[in-house]
């Protein structure tokens, strides 16, 4: 655990959304399953392993290091910090232990990244509104859509899975013309409505609350679109499973890309290596270009590459010229 209470005692005082320490990708022998975030004000520990004996030990010891830490950070401002544990008795039943351990959280909760701001909850549920690995992911697209902005007819982006709507705010912030919202959670669609109104965004989004699979009329007609997000849960009971849905939006996308568009494919799936998305896109769409992979935030770095978020870059045949 002395990693993590380095870290801990480095810190900077934190401004923006981010991870503190991710013992989960193996880099800190013995520290596995602790993760550290903070979502300002407030820090969230996770411990992605039963509680045993030491559990309690442990969590006093890091809270000591935070008070300290933060004492000098922060001085006379009081330390928030939130406790979960998960482990895959507790993932199974669909249920997380989730403790306040010092201060407050606040309601509504929003924090920024990069100038955009975003609500978040972190008293409940294991999603906590914003991934925070996908930070590169959503600069990437605040990137491509500057850089599409002066386009003729603007950039048109359709936003698959898109939870809270974060890589929409981003789109539109840089110039994107329009960004169509698509996940089949409600709750979900509406953080993503209290999104776009956090950042003074009231026109260009769309909001489907749908289940994508059941949608493709809808979606397609809505094309062609210069830039297709694919973010999907790697596993969710009865909606989506990678390893065999996956592939059911690949063979799509040709269809909705326009000429030079972009497909941003996202897959966070420790078991699956990025060789599972270019064997499929060379079979499904062998049209579509591998332009990169998107780097991860270095805090996320993992001894073997393959187990980290994969966030891959594929361009479409632009128009040929007579």
């Amino acid at each position: 655990m002395q990693a993590l209470l380095d870290a801990i005692a480095q810190m900077p005082f934190p401004v923006d959304a981010q991870r503190i320490f991710h013992g989960r990708g193996g880099l800190y022998p013995g520290c596995e399953h602790w993760v550290l975030d903070v979502f300002p004000p407030v820090f969230v520990l996770t411990r992605f392993a039963p509680a045993d004996a030491t559990t309690e030990h442990e969590l006093a010891a890091i809270g000591d290091a935070l008070a300290q830490r933060w004492s000098h950070l922060a001085p006379g401002e009081p330390l928030n910090w939130v406790f979960q544990c998960r482990n895959e008795l507790l993932r199974t039943q669909g249920r997380t232990e989730t403790r306040l351990m010092a201060g407050t959280v606040p309601e509504p909760h929003t924090v920024t990244e990069q100038g955009a701001k975003f609500r978040v909850h972190v008293l409940r549920g294991q999603n906590h509104g914003l991934f925070l690995d996908m930070a590169e992911g959503r600069r990437w697209v605040h990137a491509y859509a500057a850089a599409r902005s002066q386009d003729r007819y603007g950039l048109k982006v359709l936003n698959l899975f898109a939870y809270t709507c974060a890589f929409s705010v981003v789109a539109l912030q840089a110039g994107a013309r329009q960004v169509v919202n698509v996940d089949m959670s409600h709750g979900a669609i509406a953080i993503g409505q209290q999104n776009h109104q956090l950042n003074g965004i009231t026109a260009g989004a769309s909001f489907l609350a749908h289940d994508i699979f059941s949608s493709w009329g809808n979606i397609t007609r809505g094309g062609p679109y210069g830039l297709v997000i694919v973010d999907p849960p790697s596993y969710q009971k009865g909606s989506f499973v990678a390893t065999k849905d996956y592939a059911r939006l690949m063979r799509r996308l040709p269809d909705l890309l326009a000429p030079d568009g972009r497909a941003l494919l996202c897959l966070n799936a420790p078991e699956l290596g990025v060789e599972f998305l270019q064997d499929q896109m060379r079979e499904l769409a062998p049209d579509l270009v591998l332009q990169e992979r998107v780097a991860n935030p270095a805090i996320f770095a993992d001894v073997q590459d393959d187990r980290a978020l994969k966030v891959l870059v594929y361009a479409a045949p632009g128009l040929e010229k007579a």
